[in-house]
């Protein structure tokens, strides 16, 4: 008993020790939590501060300001980062020959005049042979099978080491689909009839055109319709209807063929300069890698949904005349690009090495798309009724 008492004094006496050194805490005591919170509330401030380093960078493309998709595309990143980043990085737009002219987009992001750009890899090709692979093949991979290529197939990796040497880090940014074969002024209704025509088609598949007697011209997009109603070219390709409506090229030309054998997937793409990007803190790099992820998906789906009604107000309203390129002339100008690419990749070391990679995905993709897309396409209308643009 007399220890239970004993303990019960003993909790009592430190319970009030306790109250009493809550009410009665000595002022020392006090001065020095105060300090300590003013101490942390400084921290804290300059915290903030420190996270909060904006990094201002200029965006130049190969495309006119505002250009739909091809155009558009940039500036929604450059606010979608803008956003993601709460300000952090700012990324001012300039069109085609705003800042650098339109070609001259790559070189101005390997020598730092701005440290971010949008075009296309067969723009360079001078500079980068390889670089033509991770833009677009003619009767290459579609859109679907080059994202495939690219983010599990090793094509992004390699799309690296070729702009390495030039302090450029790239990323597919954006993709336009299967193309159109373009304008002409004449029909086309033999490989003879492009023998010496004259027109404006980029990359491998101006090569192929000059293997079958024509001669390509490298335009930029802003060039091609006063190129075409002078005469200075007899054809052009761009990148399908709702691209060409823009650009109005239904004023100057006759015939619109199809299908874009040339280009049946073409990705743009975005490129960052090395230095500039490796300056900034990692969850921005994240931010930017999402970003443009997110984009390259958008830009397919906004032509998937915009090329059909462009197409139709070409077709219904505009009274253009559309026509597929003859059996024959398929036949002859995808044997011509086999040789074209091959040719290719002996002659460059990176061209070579991006062509073996990009031919084993290509051998192992095509079978199961012979069987899942392109047979539910063939299955999907009923049997006998063509598609309008076949009417």
């Amino acid at each position: 008993m007399k220890r239970r008492n004993l303990l019960a004094a003993l909790m009592a006496g430190a319970v009030s020790f306790g109250l009493a050194g809550c009410s009665q805490e000595p002022e020392s005591a006090s001065t020095d939590a105060d300090s300590s919170a003013q101490s942390n509330n400084s921290e804290q401030a300059a915290a903030p501060a420190e996270q909060k380093q904006t990094y201002k960078w200029k965006m130049v493309t190969t495309w006119p300001k505002n250009f739909p998709g091809l155009g558009t595309g940039p500036e929604r990143l450059a606010d979608n980062v803008r956003e993601m980043t709460d300000g952090q990085i700012d990324i001012t737009v300039y069109g085609a020959g705003d800042l650098v002219p339109a070609l001259e987009v790559f070189s101005a992001v390997s020598q730092g005049t701005a440290e971010i750009g949008h075009g296309a890899g067969y723009y360079w090709k001078g500079k980068i042979p390889a670089a033509q692979f991770f833009s677009t093949v003619p009767f290459g991979l579609t859109a679907q099978e080059y994202n495939g290529w690219m983010f599990h197939g090793g094509g992004l990796e390699l799309y690296r080491e070729a702009y390495e040497p030039f302090g450029v880090i790239p990323w597919p940014g954006g993709n336009t689909g299967v193309q159109m074969g373009g304008w002409f002024n004449k029909e086309i209704n033999s490989v003879e009839d492009l023998q010496g025509l004259k027109m404006r088609i980029p990359g491998i598949g101006g090569d192929v055109l000059e293997k079958a007697g024509g001669t390509p011209v490298n335009l930029p997009g802003g060039e091609i319709f006063t190129a075409l109603q002078t005469g200075t070219i007899d054809a052009t390709e761009w990148v399908g209807p709702y691209n060409d409506l823009a650009f109005g090229l239904h004023q100057i030309a006759d015939y619109y063929y199809y299908p874009g054998w040339h280009e049946p997937g073409t990705a743009l793409e975005m490129i960052i300069n090395a230095d500039a990007y490796n300056k900034l803190p990692e969850h921005l790099q994240a931010i930017l890698d999402v970003a443009i992820r997110e984009m390259n998906a958008d830009m397919l789906a906004e032509f998937t949904a915009r090329n059909n009604e462009a197409l139709r107000e070409l077709v219904e309203e505009k009274n253009v005349e559309l026509r597929r390129f003859p059996d024959d002339v398929i036949n002859r100008l995808r044997n011509m690009s086999e040789e074209t690419v091959k040719a290719l990749a002996e002659k460059d070391e990176m061209a070579g090495k991006a062509y073996d990679s990009y031919k084993s995905f290509r051998d192992k993709v095509v079978p199961y798309t012979q069987i899942s897309e392109q047979t539910y396409v063939e299955i999907r209308e009923p049997e006998g009724e063509a598609a309008p643009a076949q009417q």
